[in-house]
């Protein structure tokens, strides 16, 4: 893919913290930021902070799962702005429940509206454009999560490992038309979904430390980012061992009711 500098970026959950900590780390004079977030307020104070720095910003405050209206704005906004980076960092979780009851269905739909599908609508919108002039990088926050599930968040680990398989998939069918795809996989970043995990957790990153990793990486138009690298290893790993030792490894970390 040939270099091109992104001038217009769209990043979804800005209002949380990796979303806040990435639309500053690429605010500046000349560059365009397109924030969704669904708190307004939140989404507000990250906006103007990317004001000071000189960016243009546009926001956008609706339901994400609204995949039709989702899809209209991502392409009004290409028609005015044309999009350069798409960064669909959006994210919630749910987990089984202190005494393992389980996740109920409406809570696991709603997720995988929020985490798989909209990534995915956002794609369907942004591509056509991108592929028309030749350049466009698209980025994927999934998670570590993606290489083993976990036996607190299934769901979240079945999102997760969602995004990672389409992004690959996506990565090398765009690469010779001059699209890129990158993959994140973080682990713990610091952030109120974080503390609201189950778990235990192990080198929580602050999100401003995040944001710079992933910048670098997606410059690069990386396939995969990863961090910390212990906590990929490891995980990577729980992926190419037998499923009964992983599940024992996990258990034994403090994974389970």
């Amino acid at each position: 893919m040939k270099p091109h500098t992104a001038q217009t970026i769209l990043i979804t959950g800005a209002s949380g913290s990796i979303g806040n900590a990435l639309a500053k780390a690429y605010a500046a004079p000349g560059i365009t930021l397109i924030l969704h977030g669904r708190n307004e307020s939140k989404l507000e104070q990250t906006a103007q902070a990317c004001r000071d720095q000189g960016a243009h910003v546009v926001k956008g405050v609706f339901d994400i799962t609204d995949t039709h209206t989702l899809q209209n704005w991502v392409q009004d906004i290409d028609a005015l702005h044309p999009i350069d980076l798409l960064i669909a960092n959006q994210g919630m979780n749910i987990n089984i429940g202190p005494e393992g009851k389980g996740e109920s269905w409406e809570q696991t739909n709603l997720l995988l509206d929020v985490n798989l599908r909209a990534s995915m609508a956002m794609v369907h919108a942004a591509l056509p454009g991108m592929r028309k002039r030749g350049h466009g990088q698209l980025v994927l926050i999934s998670s570590l999560a993606a290489y083993f599930g976990l036996p607190l968040t299934p769901a979240y680990s079945a999102s997760k490992a969602g995004l990672k398989a389409y992004g690959e998939g996506l990565r090398g069918w765009l690469a010779p038309e001059g699209v890129g795809v990158t993959v994140i996989m973080p682990g713990y970043v610091k952030s109120d979904m974080c503390d609201a995990m189950p778990g235990p957790k192990t080198l929580v990153w602050l999100p401003d430390k995040a944001a710079k990793v992933m910048k670098q990486g997606i410059d690069q138009n990386k396939a995969r980012i990863t961090f910390p690298f212990f906590v990929s290893f490891e995980t990577w790993l729980l992926a190419v061992l037998p499923a009964s030792w992983s599940l024992k490894i996990l258990k034994l970390a403090g994974y389970h009711v």
